[in-house]
């Protein structure tokens, strides 16, 4: 194997400099002679295959671009999931009160109609909110909270079972705002899309606190 030294070089720069060097298979340059090269700026053919390299190694395999869409999935997942809870608990009610059960499947629609605007696929309506001393119009997409804890004592009532079953259709509602804050991390442009189908969720959960509240028997909001 050959070997460029630092003295090499000078003498070829010396009698023409030149910014780039063509180095053959079989040489190597000395420390020096390297040195000098990076002093004066001048390219190898070696720095150009490192290039390359560094280049296919910064490239996502498809194992990392599987990694950066996790996310997305988790949330479709988590979307058709939930779809499938809203047949579940309309199933359930028929039996007990066809008209919650014909609301609670209303509301399966709008959020069948929230899963194909994720998918780019159509547009969700907004839901008509009927107001209550507790919920307005104006904040019936807002993150209101429960209108109070379901406990032990309300499942003894008339419509105990209907208000477990409603109140367990809300809690795993809940659970979709928090995977589309993730899924959508860091997506400055698809921000207001994830505001409006966080918003259409919000009307959801908060027909679902009307409906409990008059399943519980109270004519006054318990808010």
């Amino acid at each position: 194997m050959k070997f460029i030294t630092e003295m090499d070089l000078r003498n070829l720069y010396k009698a023409e400099p030149f910014a780039a060097y063509d180095i053959g298979s079989d040489t190597r340059f000395t420390p020096e002679a390297r040195q000098f090269l990076i002093d004066k700026g001048i390219k190898t053919m070696e720095d150009q295959y490192d290039g390359i390299i560094e280049k296919k190694a910064d490239a996502p395999t498809p194992v990392q671009e599987k990694c950066v869409d996790w996310r997305s999935s988790k949330l479709r997942s988590k979307m058709r999931c939930m779809a499938s809870l809203f047949l579940v608990t309309g199933e359930e009610l028929l039996s007990r009160d066809v008209i919650l059960a014909k609301k609670v499947m209303d509301l399966g629609k709008q959020f069948r109609d929230i899963q194909k605007v994720l998918d780019g696929q159509g547009s969700a309506g907004d839901i008509v909110c009927k107001e209550c001393t507790g919920i307005k119009a104006d904040r019936f997409s807002d993150d209101l909270g429960d209108c109070f804890e379901i406990t032990e004592f309300h499942i003894q009532l008339q419509k105990g079972k209907e208000i477990a079953i409603l109140h367990h259709l809300r809690s795993a509602l809940r659970e979709i705002e928090p995977a589309i804050l993730e899924a959508y991390e860091g997506s400055d442009d698809q921000s207001n899309l994830c505001e409006s189908i966080i918003g259409k969720i919000n009307q959801i959960i908060n027909s679902l606190n009307l409906m409990i509240c008059l399943s519980v028997g109270g004519k006054t909001c318990q808010r």
